[in-house]
């Protein structure tokens, strides 16, 4: 308040006392009046002076104009004057408008702080804001436009204080978003710059407005005011949706998922005709590529940053992006945030970086993309920008891409360059570039170039082949030597700096080209003169990096050479330089102001060629070095024997890990592929399971529909007779007369041989009853064989058993007789010493012995004897049971036949009913057409006569026969 005392007090002074007066008197009216009308007559009066005599109504009215809006909300007019009234009175834009040249600098300063010092009182209630948040919530135009406008400039003066009140406000955000669905555009684009203002630098607010639909709100604003062709209104959607992507990580996650990236596609389809953009279609395909470059930009994450450039190469958005890129008459500007759009987008993404590798210009003959690009960056008459930016897509394309690196360097071998002549290859260019005059295409190439090695000891061997024809007549040199050459001869200090970074990164951890650069005497002592020689500022930089490569020459010295192994190589650094100037000297890189300029972010980014130094991953590499070569140096040689030999023991670890994760992968290579194996068998299994049910089921479908085929037939051939009788008594021709008698005929041909063909079962049958009687008669005389022969054994079994108990018998006495015979010899033998002879008693003692022994063998002859009997009746028994099973089953095969034989006659004999049932209709319908028939009976009485029997016999089968068709 004291300042604007300040402020008032000079114009208070002036010459416009009336106007003062004025404003005092209607801000009384506004207070005082009592009718709504003078009050409404009073803030129009003060709306009207606002812009003339701003501070004077801002200090004097705004406490009353709060007021109107708290009491007048039903006059929708009175707000409506209230709020323009404040805007007038806090908005900057209007004084800035009216401003001339003259005075702009002057009052620039004092119109900024009198809107932030209105604000500032504005704000002081938080309830004001409230208040406006309810106001901007009416649908009258005359007082949602001027609410809308009225926070917009709010935000503008004091934007984090009014973000803090309208975030803690209950629903403050959402009233807002529905500005974007108001069907009045002018409202809908100003409610555009407000959410511009409100998002700004404030995630919480960004990520409140994304999940209220602005996304899908904002790109179909876009698509209706035509995508880039449209007006301001999409620059305004696309400044918003930067605000709400830019370093927030969730809004762009949830853009992804939300399928939004695949909506940007339409943006950039431009036609063939490119010429005569207007300057908003410019501004807005600018904007849009940095949308795209928002959402894919190296400072993301590397997570969400690589599924958003998968997500556009699926979409097709790249390959739009690559159309752009190779149409003509596109403006510069655009072409160039064009390539650097590409670039972010296949950094990093393998199927992205094959894509581009794919993509050629359309020339004649067609050309690839990234040597018309090379074409331009080693052009010295392109613009700066545009070589810059195809630089950062150069790098991009073989960030973390083998592949594309070992194309590059593989256009630089002997064996792949073409001999004709008829196309530039890539490494021609660089090459061309690298030995140019101009030393901006040196430093590209050279940066192009180390990119191409960057990270990948192979093809930092495998350019150590690359020969050039300097001149005609002189041998091939190496590249390696001639970047040495170049070198020695005191080019411009952005040429030697391109050299010497490239240098650096092809000798860094390989040892080989260490050995190659070290072969060529005159290297080593002009690196140690530079670094020696005391020189100006612009060469610092020089000597700093010919520090680092005579670093990285003894760091990753593997000793081979005997002259520049590392010791002797550390000595001379001490003798010629000294150990601190040369870690002095290496310092100078890291303080240079341009290295840390190009360490901040990977896209070479300089406000002119001169500052054209360093390169990003250039910075990585000396960050990592720097430490380790200031250690190397003031190591001793037997510190350098132990880590050699720690060196080795790494490496030999690190070539076990290799071993057991190649035998992992292979084997996890294996697991997959049977994996698949049994997926696909098990599909194929299910396919084969179901193909079997389908086919069980076809035909189970084909039995029903034979059966039912089968029962329809029948019923249909019934039918059929049936109805061709009727149709025969309907039409009475002599033609169908004489078919009739010759069917007559052919009917009796058949009665009669199926008559003799039921004589012949009759013969059959008779010899079958006859044999059956036969085998009755075997069958009987089996059964008492079999009868008797059981008799037999059971008397042999019982003779059996006679004998055996007759043999225990005899067992129990030769059991009886052996304890006496040793009773008798221990007697004997006790009464020897009485007996002067023994001879009697032992004589009667062997006769019994022998006898004993005889009988006992006639028994077990007998015993056998017995045995074969029993084995013999055994066998007799069995063959009898045998012949008796194998009569059984011709018995049962003869009784399978009679019956057969029984059911066939009964089936001639219902044909046979049955031809005479149709012979005898046949008969009766000629005798109504008045045709004389001949009876069979009458025919044939003298044979009835002579074969009674025969005729008792037939009539009885024809009975039986009409008895069984009836059941």
């Amino acid at each position: 308040m004291n300042f604007l005392r300040g402020v008032m007090g000079g114009p208070s002074a002036g010459p416009q006392p009336s106007g003062a007066d004025t404003i005092q008197k209607l801000c009384d009216r506004v207070a005082s009046s009592t009718l709504l009308d003078d009050r409404r007559d009073a803030v129009r009066a003060l709306k009207s002076l606002s812009k003339k005599y701003r501070l004077e109504v801002g200090i004097q009215a705004m406490e009353h104009l709060i007021h109107v809006l708290q009491t007048d909300r039903s006059d929708s007019e009175i707000i409506g004057y209230a709020l323009d009234t404040l805007y007038n009175v806090i908005s900057n834009d209007l004084e800035e408008e009216e401003q001339d040249d003259s005075e702009e600098e002057n009052s620039a300063k004092q119109v900024d702080d009198l809107g932030s010092q209105f604000t500032e009182i504005f704000i002081k209630q938080q309830e004001n804001v409230t208040l406006l948040l309810t106001l901007v919530e009416e649908f009258d135009f005359h007082v949602r436009w001027p609410g809308v406008k009225l926070l917009t400039s709010l935000l503008k003066q004091q934007g984090p204080q009014v973000q803090q009140i309208i975030l803690v406000s209950p629903m403050g955000v959402s009233r807002l978003m529905d500005l974007l669905a108001d069907s009045r555009e002018v409202i809908r684009n100003d409610g555009v710059l407000l959410l511009q203002q409100l998002t700004k630098s404030n995630a919480a607010i960004q990520k409140i407005v994304a999940f209220e639909n602005a996304f899908e709100r904002l790109l179909d604003i876009i698509t209706e005011e035509g995508n880039s062709d449209g007006g301001i209104v999409v620059e305004d959607c696309l400044l918003l949706l930067q605000n709400l992507l830019k370093n927030n990580n969730s809004n762009q996650n949830f853009f992804k998922e939300g399928s939004y990236i695949q909506r940007m596609k339409p943006w950039f389809e431009v036609g063939d005709d490119n010429c005569g953009w207007s300057a908003q279609k410019v501004t807005n395909l600018h904007l849009m590529l940095q949308l795209v470059r928002v959402l894919v930009s190296p400072t993301n994450p590397p997570g969400a940053t690589s599924s958003c450039q998968k997500a556009m190469f699926h979409c097709g958005l790249l390959q739009q992006l690559c159309t752009i890129l190779m149409a003509t008459g596109v403006p510069a500007d655009i072409l160039t945030e064009t390539i650097n759009t590409v670039s972010e987008v296949i950094r990093g993404c393998q199927t992205n970086q094959d894509y581009f590798a794919s993509v050629n210009a359309p020339s004649n003959p067609p050309r690839p993309a990234i040597v018309v690009l090379l074409m331009s960056m080693v052009n010295e008459r392109q613009p700066f920008v545009l070589r810059c930016a195809v630089l950062y897509c150069f790098q991009c394309f073989l960030y973390k891409n083998q592949k594309g690196q070992g194309e590059i360097v593989s256009t630089l071998l002997p064996s792949t360059i073409d001999a004709t002549g008829n196309s530039v290859s890539a490494g021609q260019l660089l090459c061309g570039g690298l030995f140019s005059t101009d030393s901006l295409s040196n430093w590209c190439a050279a940066v192009a170039l180390a990119h191409a090695l960057q990270e990948n000891g192979t093809l930092k061997e495998q350019l150590l082949r690359v020969q050039l024809a300097t001149s005609i007549g002189n041998p091939p040199v190496s590249l390696l030597q001639q970047c040495t050459n170049i070198l020695s001869q005191g080019s411009k200090v952005q040429t030697r700096v391109g050299l010497l970074m490239l240098l650096c990164t092809w000798l860094s951890n390989c040892s080989i080209a260490v050995t190659h650069f070290l072969h060529n005497p005159a290297n080593v002592p002009f690196l140690t003169g530079q670094i020696a020689e005391n020189l100006g500022e612009e060469e610092q930089l020089v000597q700093g990096l010919c520090a680092l490569l005579l670093g990285i020459s003894i760091y990753y010295n593997d000793n081979s050479l005997e002259n520049y192994r590392k010791e002797k190589l550390k000595q001379l650094i001490e003798k010629r330089i000294g150990r601190e100037n040369f870690i002095e000297k290496l310092g100078f890189i890291s303080k240079h102001e341009l290295y840390s300029r190009a360490a901040q972010k990977p896209q070479p980014s300089f406000s002119s060629p001169d500052h054209m130094m360093f390169d990003h991953e250039f910075t990585k590499l000396v960050k990592e070095l720097e430490g380790v070569i200031s250690k190397a140096i003031y190591k001793s040689s037997e510190e350098d024997k132990k880590e050699e030999e720690v060196k080795k023991t790494l490496e030999q670890h690190d070539n076990i890990v290799t071993h057991y994760k190649k035998v992992i992968r292979e084997q996890d290579q294996e697991l997959e592929e049977l994996k698949q194996r049994i997926s696909t068998l098990t599909s194929q299994n299910e396919q084969l399971q179901a193909t079997v049910t389908q086919q069980v089921s076809q035909i189970q479908q084909h039995k029903d529909q034979y059966n039912l085929l089968k029962v329809q037939l029948g019923k249909d051939t019934q039918h059929h007779n049936s109805h061709g009788d009727t149709l025969q008594m309907n039409g009475i021709q002599t033609e169908e007369v004489s078919k009739l008698k010759e069917e007559l005929e052919e009917w009796k041909n058949k009665h009669e041989l199926l008559q003799g063909q039921l004589k012949e079962k009759d013969s059959v049958i008779e010899k079958l009853n006859s044999s059956q009687l036969e085998m009755g008669a075997t069958e009987q005389s089996l059964q008492t064989s079999r009868f008797g022969g059981l008799e037999h054994s059971n008397e042999l079994q019982k003779e059996l058993e006679m004998l055996r108990s007759q043999i225990q018998l005899q067992a129990a006495e030769i059991s009886k007789l052996q304890m006496e015979n040793q009773k008798l010899q221990v007697m004997n033998t006790a009464a020897d010493p009485m007996l002067g002879d023994s001879g009697a008693p032992a004589a009667t003692s062997s006769e019994l012995e022998a006898r004993l022994e005889q009988e006992i063998k006639e028994l077990k002859s007998q015993v056998k004897a017995l045995s074969e009997e029993k084995e013999s009746l055994k066998q007799q028994l069995d063959s009898s049971t045998s012949t008796v099973a194998i009569l059984q089953d011709k018995n049962s095969r003869l009784e399978r036949e009679v019956a057969e034989s029984k059911k066939e006659q009964d089936d001639l004999l219902v044909l046979l009913a049955d031809q005479d049932q149709k012979i005898s209709a046949q008969k009766m319908k000629l005798k109504d057409f008045g045709v004389a028939v001949e009876d069979e009976d009458d025919t044939e009485s003298g044979d009835q006569g002579d074969e009674d029997e025969d005729g008792d016999e037939d009539e009885q089968d024809e009975n039986a026969a009409v008895s069984y068709q009836e059941n």
